[in-house]
């Protein structure tokens, strides 16, 4: 039997928070890693657009770390946190937690990754991202 620490959410700001359906399984019963990133680049993808002021487009991910499969009935809670801003990009960090078991209830850590966007404007190229201080969308 696997033992799991016993985690607890962060005390940070939750940037998505979703529900694994039955339609996202694989064929062995777990939720689809497609399924987990596709999550893991919705979550990046926030605070990257709000520190860019507009749209971004994923343009490489840089580490992707499966811990342990989600399951349907997980209530993943997925962290976005900016860890580096370039010129014209912006690097995401993203960490994913499952809470399971109602019964007895635990958090786990399924996944860690890190993203880099890149600022896009309505040419649909490449463009800087402003300074920090200007004013909020």
């Amino acid at each position: 039997m696997m033992t799991v620490d016993r985690l607890q959410l962060p005390e940070r700001h939750c940037t998505l928070r979703v529900m694994p359906m039955p339609a996202d399984l694989n064929q062995n019963g777990d939720v689809f890693g497609g399924w987990v990133m596709s999550q893991v680049d919705v979550a990046g993808a926030i605070p990257a657009m709000r520190r860019a002021r507009g749209r971004v487009a994923t343009v490489s991910v840089n580490s992707f770390t499966f811990r342990q499969p989600v399951s349907v009935g997980d209530i993943v809670s997925l962290y976005a946190d900016i860890v580096r801003v370039g010129r014209t990009s912006i690097t995401v960090r993203v960490e994913v937690f499952a809470e399971r078991n109602y019964v007895d209830p635990i958090i786990v850590r399924v996944t860690e990754a890190e993203l880099t966007y890149v600022a896009i404007g309505v040419d649909g190229g490449k463009r800087e991202v402003p300074p920090e201080n200007c004013s909020q969308m």
